[in-house]
């Protein structure tokens, strides 16, 4: 296990430059922020499905109002995630370019709006009115909506870094002239995408965000699988363990996988089908973290009343209100999770299991998957029961993850549980204090958001620095073999705040880390 994760990190440069890379960072961002359109549309979209469960059906005019208000939300869905990712990317391309020479982010979320709608969207012309075809404005058009925010922003850079624009007169306002400035990078994103969209359509005989649709399908076939849904949460807990931010090397490879099968999954569910996608918001939300990373949520409670460690108690204590809603980092720095080696298999290995335990559920007992979309914060518990609309098999489900995640949990726990109170009671009640006092800080760093995986491992360094110099003080014998390790050799250390023993490491080596919503 050292082994395995000594490699990680010595890829971790390339996994934080990917973290870092400006397209999945506007993906990550640009899908944040439409965020409150997905679960404002799902509270209508609760009230008028949930009561079918037990034979209530809203009358036809109350029914028709409340979807109404979910399709003109989650459905162009992927109109305003073109505008959110094209706004961001613009951003990030702005970081490039001169201060007084940057791209009007405005007119790019315009331009890519009209891109994506040329893209994906074929017009409905009856003799009593015309329209758009919305089947790939909301979900399903998400893959589409990415590309054109991302052609249009390397449009714009294009113009705007080389100055090929209308140039106006300092005497024009400034509102005026950036209309202008607009003008031809404007006018060549949207050429670019019609004339994209008639050779396309012209060779394929469908839309552009059809064909992308029918590439991906497999893969997101293949990422419902069982071994998809290893690899995809497995790596996602795997980086965070190492203190590289999983999530966003992760998320934005599946989300638009995550909110197109919850959409397909209420539509399957509507037509009387099962709704088998595995691969959900929902799930990765309440199921795979439930409590957060690593499926903390039983941990923590075992932290608070069943730890002897006095240590541990009041680490569970201080955590346990915002583990319980998804917020975990108290737990992962202060406990430590992160880099700490005997939690490293239960840590890994719980999410995989929550989440094959749903797909056995979906598959084999014919429970529905998740369909309806919730706030991540909601307590794991309650998210999964609402998530899948209040069927019987979900509470099942729900009671056999918590015990599978209590058993894989519990023998690493107890292990470490039974190394903290042989330290504390090497230790004096003043050391005690002050080693409990050290960890208040730590867990009001990580509130704060100022903990990270380099700030644990350092700490660790420090103690295990002071170990050493206080062995050598006591052992003269061993200084010489004291005083080698601190010269650079590897020195036996647990990665946190206080105590040592559990993984090698150099004193004092600091590790890039990451805080984000676990």
């Amino acid at each position: 296990m050292e082994q395995l994760i000594a490699t990680i990190e010595k890829g971790q440069p390339f996994f934080n430059a990917i973290a870092r890379n400006k397209y999945l960072k506007a993906i990550r961002d640009g899908f944040i922020s439409v965020i409150p359109i997905i679960i404002f549309s799902s509270i209508f979209c609760l009230v008028a499905s949930v009561p079918n469960i037990w034979g209530f059906y809203w009358p036809d005019d109350i029914n028709n109002a409340l979807w109404k208000c979910y399709n003109y939300s989650m459905g162009i869905l992927a109109i305003a995630c073109a505008a959110t990712t094209a706004k961001h990317f613009a951003d990030a391309q702005n970081r490039d370019l001169p201060k007084n020479n940057q791209i009007n982010f405005i007119s790019c979320m315009c331009a890519a709006i009209i891109g994506f709608l040329l893209l994906s969207s074929d017009t409905i012309a009856t003799d009593a009115a015309s329209g758009f075809n919305t089947t790939y404005l909301g979900s399903k058009g998400l893959l589409t909506a990415f590309i054109a925010a991302f052609v249009t922003g390397i449009i714009y850079k294009f113009f705007i870094k080389r100055n090929i624009t209308v140039k106006m007169p300092e005497q024009v306002p400034p509102n005026i002239s950036q209309t202008f400035k607009d003008i031809i990078p404007f006018s060549v994103c949207i050429t670019v995408f019609w004339v994209f969209d008639i050779v396309f359509r012209a060779a394929f005989g469908f839309c552009f965000a059809q064909g992308v649709i029918q590439v991906f399908q497999p893969l997101f076939t293949a990422a419902d699988g069982y071994i998809g849904l290893a690899v995809i949460y497995g790596a996602m807990s795997l980086f965070w363990f190492v203190g590289v931010h999983g999530p966003s090397i992760v998320e934005p490879a599946i989300a638009a996988a995550l909110v197109a099968n919850m959409t397909d999954n209420l539509a399957a569910f509507q037509a009387g089908q099962h709704a088998s996608a595995v691969l959900t918001q929902g799930a990765q939300y309440f199921v795979v973290c439930m409590g957060g990373t690593g499926a903390t949520l039983v941990l923590v409670f075992m932290f608070c009343f069943l730890a002897k460690s006095q240590e541990m108690r009041a680490v569970g204590k201080a955590a346990i209100v915002p583990v319980c809603f998804a917020v975990n980092e108290p737990l992962l720095f202060a406990a430590p999770i992160v880099l700490n080696p005997v939690f490293f298999v239960p840590f890994v290995f719980a999410p995989i299991a929550n989440i094959w335990i749903l797909k056995i559920f979906i598959d084999f007992l014919g429970m529905n998957g998740f369909m309806y979309t919730l706030p991540w914060t909601v307590p794991g518990p309650i998210g999964t029961i609402m998530g899948l609309g209040f069927q019987p098999l979900a509470f099942v489900m729900l009671a056999l993850i918590l015990v599978v995640d209590f058993v894989l949990y519990y023998p690493f726990f107890r292990a470490y549980d039974a190394q903290k109170c042989a330290e504390e009671a090497e230790i004096s009640e003043e050391e005690l204090a002050a080693k409990n006092a050290e960890k208040a800080a730590k867990l009001n760093d990580a509130f704060q958001g100022k903990a990270d995986a380099k700030s644990v491992a350092a700490g660790a360094a420090a103690e295990a620095v002071r170990a050493d110099a206080s062995a050598a003080s006591a052992a003269p014998a061993a200084e010489a073999t004291t005083a080698s390790d601190l010269n650079g050799k590897r020195v036996l250390v647990l990665c946190q705040g206080g105590g040592t023993s559990g993984r090698l490491r150099r004193a004092g080596q600091g590790r890039q880390g990451a805080r984000h919503r676990s």
